[in-house]
């Protein structure tokens, strides 16, 4: 059985152990990156298709013969054809649940650093403001405390969840979102009443039509002024314009970001190089850490071999529900 992996390098750098793919599949084939031009080629005889970006429309699908399972290395689905999958009898499985630790880390590393001024107080030191100061401390930036903040969550499936716990642990009020114009069920307040009262936002929702842009002029200005909004999902889900603006204004204290709309961002992007101190941007690694990275690996085999077994496990549907 052939396979192949489109784009290795966005999940391995040498520092992983690849013979659980290896084991399942008599040839395989890993490619550093692929681009457009080269997708059908490198598919045209595979069964299954790895792939984490590198994306696989409608022609590329149809092209391949004798694909039969396409395995995403990653929790979103959008750069898959799913409706075109459907059409071909293509099954197509994700991973979930193998970063959870590393984002919620991740979420929690960038609100303190921005909570704190920890960036701010670093330089402090590094241009030799502290051993020039009269006083024992330096009081240039109010410390916030993250407990009896209330942070609210847009987006409650495994990750939303498991920021929320940790949450709760530094003492915070916890708020969860309801899907934009949908009746509310229990335990879940309007997105607009949530981003009226919370003190941090923290997203995590998948990007699909409904949620583009999901976060834009009009959400921003509801929100408090001392709010920080947290970005880990997809860069589509804020439009960053507004965000820079909002930024720029005083409209919201600060943004921790680390998805952008394009990626890489080749053509520039509104949040790059503004040097704002409220702003962090970090290049998409809220996920990647090498205990992430391999359990990735490891359930990547894992579906792979439940599709041989005839019990596909963690197949998707062609229209992925927001929690």
């Amino acid at each position: 059985m052939h396979g192949v992996f489109l784009d290795l390098d966005t999940v391995d750098r040498g520092d992983l152990d690849l013979e659980p793919i290896r084991s399942v599949l008599s040839r395989w084939t890993p490619y550093p990156e692929t681009s457009t031009k080269d997708i059908r080629q490198r598919i045209s005889d595979a069964e299954i298709v790895i792939s984490n970006k590198t994306g696989l429309d409608r022609d590329a699908l149809q092209s391949a013969n004798n694909l039969k399972l396409v395995c995403i290395a990653a929790t979103g689905t959008n750069n898959i054809d799913l409706e075109a999958a459907r059409r071909c009898n293509i099954t197509v499985c994700n991973v979930t649940a193998y970063a959870t630790a590393s984002v919620v880390e991740h979420v929690f590393s960038q609100l303190l650093l921005l909570v704190r001024h920890l960036n701010e107080y670093r330089e402090s030191v590094d241009q030799g403001r502290w051993q020039q100061s009269g006083e024992f401390c330096l009081l240039d930036h109010p410390i916030r405390e993250l407990s009896g903040m209330t942070l609210g969550i847009v987006g409650y499936g495994e990750l939303g969840q498991a920021v929320a716990s940790v949450g709760r642990a530094f003492g915070m009020h916890i708020l969860v979102a309801e899907r934009a114009g949908k009746p509310l069920r229990s335990g879940r307040t309007s997105l607009d009443e949530v981003l009226k009262t919370a003190d941090v936002i923290s997203l995590h929702c998948p990007l699909t039509r409904e949620t583009h842009h999901l976060i834009g002029s009009r959400e921003l200005g509801l929100m408090q002024q001392d709010a920080i909004l947290v970005n880990s999902a997809r860069g589509g889900i804020v439009d960053e314009q507004a965000l820079l603006h909002s930024l720029q204004t005083g409209g919201i204290a600060g943004a921790a970001v680390d998805v952008l709309s394009e990626e890489p961002p080749q053509h520039g992007n509104p949040l790059l190089g503004s040097e704002l101190p409220n702003l962090l941007v970090t290049p998409h690694i809220a996920w990647a850490s090498v205990r992430s990275r391999q359990r990735l690996i490891d359930r990547i085999a894992e579906n792979i071999r439940a599709w041989q077994a005839g019990s596909p496990c963690n197949v998707i549907s062609n229209h992925p529900a927001e929690p």
